[in-house]
Order: structure tokens, then C-alpha cells, then sequence
């Protein structure tokens, strides 16, 4: 058995609210034995794998960590839908890996620009845009000044100065929304965010909630998390 499986037993627990008690009597085994499977001390059969994937209503390749998906999908870049063109017949052009990507992060957008109207807060829309806006433009801009004859006369910030006054906005950016979410204010310009309207999620609310999008943003984080050198053993 592998290093996920523990971790992926006890967040599936835990979201459900149960003990391990309740949930020892339901797949009936020991809290004691329970408990050993979630803290990776002994080993299950295949049996149980497969007793824990209908108990909790997921694959057992998520149980597994195979795919980040709880129904076991995997992903094809005919499998994510176009935010922008749902409904409409897509024609993929250029190679796999932009068109895949490209799906994944507009996907994800819109969710979170989604969340954003749930939250009915204008400085964290505001906050939140202007850090994904800018990561735009710093991106943009490297591709744009790949070739030294494009002139640089759509950009007002000087390249030598374009890279510390972008990442300086997105920082300022991502503090102001930082601190919105948490509640407070950001002096006179934005009101933190009412509680209320804090939107309560989980995977399980995502994929219900956005099931044409949610397996997006699960590749997405997944992928960045991967990039970042964290891997599900590590946590």
C-alpha cells in the first residue's frame, strides 16, 4: 500500500465528521485496527480498499492517489470543457500541452470568479483580480520580449524596472486579499469580509457544485503542488 492511502482514509473520515469508532463499526474492523490503516502502521488487503471506496462513495484510485479525481477520472484534453464555449463545437488547435493548460487555468477561473460573486465582496474581487491580472502581464510580457525587434512602446513601466514593480503589486495584491478573507479592513479603501458570506467548500461541495470545472481545478492544484516539490507523502 502506498503513502496515500492513509492520508486520503482519514481526510475522507474527517469530512464526514465521523470517530474513528463510527467508522470501525461501519466497515467492520477494530478502532484499534482503524486506526493502524490511518496512521500507515499496517498494511490493508484489497478487500477493505475496496469495502473504504463504496463506504465513502469514491474510486479506488483515488483512494490510492492515482488521480485526484473521487470518481477515478482521468483527464484528456477532450474531457475539459471551454468555459467561454460551452455548448459550441471546439475545434482544438496547436499542440496538446497549451490547449491543455490553457483549459485547466481558465476552468479553475471560473470558479474562483464564481466564488467571488458569492461572496459579494468588492475589495476582494477587486484584490483577487488585479494579483491574476498582473500575472497576466508579467507572463505576457516575457513572451512578448522574447524577440528583442518587438517595440516596447505598448508598455509604459521600463523593462528595467517592469519586473520589481509588477511583482510588488502582486504582492500588495495578495496581501489585500489576504486580509479581506480574514475579516479586516484594509484601512479607508475595502471592508473585510462579512463571514457570512465566507462560501463553506470541500472537494466534495466543489465537484457538486461545479461539475463541469471541478476536475480542473483538482489537476491544476495538483500539477502546481507537484511543481512546488510537495508531494501527498510529504503533507
Amino acid at each position: 500500500m502506498n503513502n496515500n492511502f492513509p492520508r486520503i482514509i482519514t481526510l475522507l473520515r474527517k469530512e464526514r465528521g465521523l470517530s474513528q469508532k463510527q467508522a470501525a463499526s461501519d466497515l467492520q474492523i477494530s478502532q484499534a485496527l482503524l486506526s493502524h490503516y490511518e496512521k500507515g502502521i499496517r498494511e490493508c488487503g484489497l478487500d477493505f480498499v475496496v469495502k473504504v471506496a463504496d463506504y465513502y462513495g469514491v474510486s479506488c484510485d483515488y483512494l490510492l492517489g492515482r488521480t485526484p479525481d473521487r470518481t477515478g477520472a482521468t483527464l484528456t484534453v477532450e474531457d475539459i470543457p471551454d468555459p467561454e464555449s460551452a455548448g459550441k463545437d471546439n475545434t482544438y488547435r496547436g499542440s496538446l500541452l497549451p490547449t491543455l493548460n490553457k483549459k485547466l487555468i481558465a476552468n479553475s477561473l471560473n470558479i474562483i470568479f464564481d466564488l467571488l460573486q458569492k461572496t459579494n465582496n468588492k475589495g476582494l474581487t477587486t484584490e483577487v483580480s488585479s494579483y491574476l491580472m498582473t500575472s497576466v502581464y508579467k507572463m505576457f510580457r516575457v513572451l512578448y520580449s522574447a524577440n528583442p525587434k518587438n517595440p516596447q512602446g505598448l508598455f509604459a513601466a521600463p523593462e528595467q524596472t517592469q519586473r520589481g514593480l509588477s511583482s510588488a503589486a502582486q504582492c500588495i495584491a495578495e496581501a489585500n486579499a489576504i486580509c479581506i478573507a480574514s475579516g479586516n479592513s484594509t484601512g479607508d479603501e475595502w471592508e473585510g469580509l462579512d463571514k457570512e458570506h465566507a462560501v463553506p467548500l470541500s472537494p466534495e461541495l466543489l465537484s457538486q457544485q461545479y461539475p463541469l470545472f471541478a476536475s480542473s481545478l483538482y489537476n491544476l492544484i495538483q500539477n502546481t503542488e507537484s511543481k512546488m516539490g510537495v508531494k501527498k507523502s510529504d503533507r
